[in-house]
């Protein structure tokens, strides 16, 4: 990449989040699974001469579900329209959407658990037949009109696949796909291509040291890196390992990818109640933290590290998490049961 090329990109914030995707199969690291399904179904599909069928992409935030899509119409030279669940509020939104499209584009609905009900009754016959019944007027006058569609392929991307219903999630006849999290040395390596594309000169030590800290999630790491080239930028440092170390410090960013409020949870439970269980309500009560943002945000990080287990009388710390704090667990003995 040129300097100018570095100069044009630096302009726009958003510019910079799309010069980091993928452009190809080969540049997307990971998924390895997914990436040779869709291949084979993209493939097929294009040997045959139809329309590849719709496919559901679903998992925590961060993980390339939009990058995939995007790399899906580009297999198959397709236009992309992109909209979001929550963007769609009416059928009037829905068919507008489904109209304008043109023979052969792909259609990416993000957080596809956002739509009402109603809407996603009209998806079916989209779905199926490649048609749209609308309803026009009320009563006794009421008539359905039925349009024909243009051939597309619908891909949805979902962080909550359980909240689609049923029949919804039975249409995506092209597959349902989890993305994985993903390994350091795949984090490693994103954020290798990373650093190249924003003229970042990073050792192998420096990378794998971000990569720890991700959460095993390509978009958290891009933005610590991001993050550490600012903090390079301004204290006039070169960017190696300790200059990382120092700005994810700043960061609250621990050595395992744990910001301040998952050590406050951890410190809490086993200072103030003695390792657990612990209920949900006294937690978020003693952090003056609401319950949702503990149970989605901070607790799903804490199980998969290990340093805490939620069992059916509440929360516990592990020998994990007492040895992650450098606190010495307390004797065996009963626990008290705190609501």
């Amino acid at each position: 990449m040129t300097d100018t090329e570095h100069k044009q990109i630096e302009k726009s914030p958003r510019s910079l989040d799309q010069a980091l995707r993928p452009d190809s199969w080969k540049e997307y690291v990971g998924q390895e699974a997914i990436k040779e399904n869709l291949r084979i179904l993209l493939t097929a599909a294009k040997g045959r001469n139809h329309q590849p069928e719709h496919v559901l992409l679903y998992g925590p935030p961060g993980l390339g579900k939009t990058t995939l899509a995007h790399l899906m119409a580009k297999e198959i030279g397709a236009s992309l329209r992109s909209t979001s669940g929550p963007a769609i509020e009416r059928v009037g939104d829905l068919a507008s959407i489904l109209t304008n499209l043109s023979p052969g584009d792909v259609l990416f609905i993000d957080e596809m658990h956002r739509l009402n009900r109603t809407i996603e009754e009209v998806l079916y016959p989209a779905m199926e037949a490649g048609v749209l019944d609308i309803v026009i007027g009320k009563g006794p006058a009421a008539r359905t009109v039925q349009l024909e569609l243009p051939p597309f392929t619908l891909i949805a991307a979902t962080t909550r696949i359980s909240m689609l219903s049923a029949p919804l999630r039975s249409r995506f006849s092209g597959g349902t796909f989890r993305l994985q999290y993903y390994t350091d040395a795949e984090i490693a390596e994103i954020l290798r291509r990373s650093a190249k594309i924003l003229g970042i000169e990073m050792d192998a030590d420096s990378l794998l040291e971000v990569a720890r800290r991700s959460r095993a999630t390509p978009r958290t790491a891009n933005y610590l890196l991001k993050r550490a080239r600012d903090f390079a930028a301004v204290s006039e440092e070169t960017l190696h390992i300790k200059t990382v170390k120092k700005a994810l410090a700043l960061l609250e960013i621990d050595e395992i990818g744990l910001n301040q409020t998952d050590r406050d949870i951890l410190t809490l439970l086993c200072e103030k109640f003695g390792g657990g269980p612990v209920g949900l309500k006294t937690i978020a009560a003693a952090l003056s933290e609401e319950e949702a943002t503990i149970e989605e945000v901070n607790e799903p990080y804490l199980m998969q590290t290990g340093l805490i287990e939620r069992t059916p009388r509440g929360r516990t710390v592990t020998d994990k998490g007492y040895a992650h704090l450098g606190i010495e667990k307390p004797g065996s003995g009963q626990k008290k049961l705190i609501d």
